[in-house]
Parts: structure tokens; sequence; C-alpha cells
């Protein structure tokens, strides 16, 4: 039997690593987790922020789960309310970037592992 325990909070945020920790917190605990086939990860978009860029797949479907706060969500060029406990399935194919509401957004993914499938979609919001 194996089984790993890490809390979020102490896994690495990538949003500082990469500069954009002004606008959010974004925390991939696989490794942590030591997860050979599952993917997550944990974001938190302060408030009234958007995710710098959006992102698609080739080929892996995510779950995106709402935890706390509200805020919207671009799904291509669909804009959707979200709140607590939304839960949200995606193609791989629909880009995708959320924004935070006045009390901020947190938000857990769940997807197979993917290395290099991921597509960055910039100025996604300005189309």
């Amino acid at each position: 039997m194996s089984y790993t325990i890490k809390n979020l909070r102490d896994v690495e945020d990538m949003a500082v690593k990469h500069g954009f920790s002004e606008t959010q917190e974004a925390r991939f605990p696989r490794g942590d987790l030591g997860a050979e086939v599952t993917g997550v990860a944990y974001h938190v978009l302060k408030p009234g922020k958007r995710q710098p860029f959006a992102h698609r797949h080739q080929e892996a479907e995510e779950i995106f789960v709402v935890l706390s706060g509200s805020g919207r969500v671009k799904l291509d060029h669909d804009i959707v309310e979200i709140r607590p406990l939304d839960s949200i399935r995606l193609s791989p194919e629909i880009a995708r970037a959320f924004e935070a509401g006045d009390e901020g957004l947190e938000i857990l993914v769940f997807g197979p592992h993917h290395e290099k499938d991921a597509e960055m979609v910039p100025d996604f919001w300005e189309e």
C-alpha cells in the first residue's frame, strides 16, 4: 500500500517563479505527491485579477472545481459566471482562462498528467 499526504500550501508556487505572483498563485503538486498518471493543480486568483494567459490541450480532458470565491471563466468565446462548488469539465481543445470576482477565486484542477500537451494562448481576454 502506498499513499502520500501533502498540504497544497506547502507546494512551490510557480507563479512566483514565473513572474505572475501579482495576479495569482499556481501550485502543481503532482511530483510532491508522487502521482504517476494523475495531474493536479491548485490556483488562487487575487480579487479582480485574470489569469495572464489561457491554455488548451491536444489530448488532456480536465475538470476544474471552484473551491471558494467567484468570478468568470472564458471558454473559447463564451464567458460564464462561476461560484463555489461549480465543476467544469473541459475537452482538450477548448481554450480556458479564469477571472476572479471581488473576493478572489480558488480552483482545484484534475486531469491526466500531460507533458508538452499544453498550448498557451496569449492576449486571450482581448479577443
